[in-house]
């Protein structure tokens, strides 16, 4: 009963973080675009946004909402916290439609829907949280050679991304600064369920902080998140808001479930039907994302099909007008 009531705080928990995440996209957008009217964009490297109050409004409501997805991560599995970020994925797209005027395709609707519905068949089958009494516990986790050899994987496809392809493709390709954060975010939601975990043993009586791997873990997830946060900036600054979300959602929830597999092995007490369920979940999530993608042109006019309203065309010009 205790494991079943702990999927369930980390579940509202999950829910309540999507809400204020998919929030802080909009309002965030709104301050850069504010900030890149009067100054360098940040897409250009520009930091102009620090001086925008809407930002940083922007920045305190996703702070709320990492703050509150951080302790579901100690209380539940990733593989049922993380896919519901889907729910910030539709409140992202439906408020940008509104407020922002990226005006969302029907089959754009239909990718939301399938999102939810993807997320919600993993969430029904996810397994239950290991019970672990110490942080050694987890860095014993971290220090096995699969992890150390994913975490090399990760660190170093992270670095070509940085250093080779941001120079030359990072102001015409999504897939260049989102892949940064998903793949570095894999290795930080790995570190947040490590303090998440001391933290609730910590107030639970058996103190956490004196281990050097507690303080380890929480230095390693500061600067990870201020790297993500760098280049997630960057993504939303040049592309379409109703698009990052769902990309970065699919690849960041594709990494950490590996990730967590990797390290946490929590599928190891499940059955097969739902290893098999959880997996088709998944896919309706991914066909849901690539609806988004596809449609993400095609919102302003129903006149896709005339050279006018070409995808193409209205992003050239798009360039050239903020040139």
């Amino acid at each position: 009963m205790v494991g079943i009531s702990d999927n369930i705080r980390g579940l509202v928990l999950a829910i309540s973080s999507s809400i204020f995440i998919g929030s802080s996209f909009i309002i965030k957008k709104k301050g850069l675009k504010k900030a890149g009217a009067s100054g360098t964009r940040a897409g250009d490297g520009g930091h102009a946004y620090l001086k925008e109050p809407w930002w940083w409004v922007g920045m305190i409501t996703m702070i709320v909402g990492e703050g509150a997805n951080f302790i579901a991560y100690a209380y539940a599995p990733a593989i049922l916290v993380t896919p519901l970020g889907a729910l910030s994925i539709i409140f992202s797209a439906v408020l940008a439609h509104f407020i922002l005027d990226e005006k969302l395709h029907p089959f754009g609707v239909v990718g939301c829907i399938l999102c939810l519905v993807g997320s919600v068949a993993i969430v029904l089958h996810a397994p239950l949280e290991k019970d672990i009494e110490s942080v050694k516990q987890v860095w014993h986790l971290a220090t096995e050679p699969g992890f150390v050899i994913y975490t090399c994987t990760v660190l170093s496809l992270a670095a070509i991304l940085i250093f080779w392809f941001v120079p030359r493709y990072g102001q015409t390709h999504m897939v260049v600064y989102i892949g940064i954060c998903s793949l570095t975010g894999s290795l930080t939601v790995m570190g947040v369920k490590a303090v998440g975990i001391a933290l609730k043993l910590s107030f639970s009586g058996s103190n956490q902080f004196i281990f050097f791997e507690t303080w380890f873990f929480t230095i390693y997830v500061i600067i990870f998140c201020i790297m993500q946060l760098n280049y997630l900036n960057k993504a939303l600054d040049i592309f379409n808001t109703a698009v990052v979300s769902p990309v970065y959602y699919v690849m960041f929830t594709t990494l950490t479930i590996l990730a967590s597999m990797i390290m946490f092995k929590e599928w190891d007490s499940q059955t097969a039907s739902q290893i098999v369920t959880e997996l088709c979940g998944f896919v309706t999530i991914l066909c849901g994302t690539f609806l988004l993608h596809k449609t993400k042109d095609m919102g302003g006019s129903p006149m896709v099909s005339s050279p006018v309203f070409h995808p193409s065309n209205r992003e050239l010009s798009s360039r050239h007008s903020d040139i």
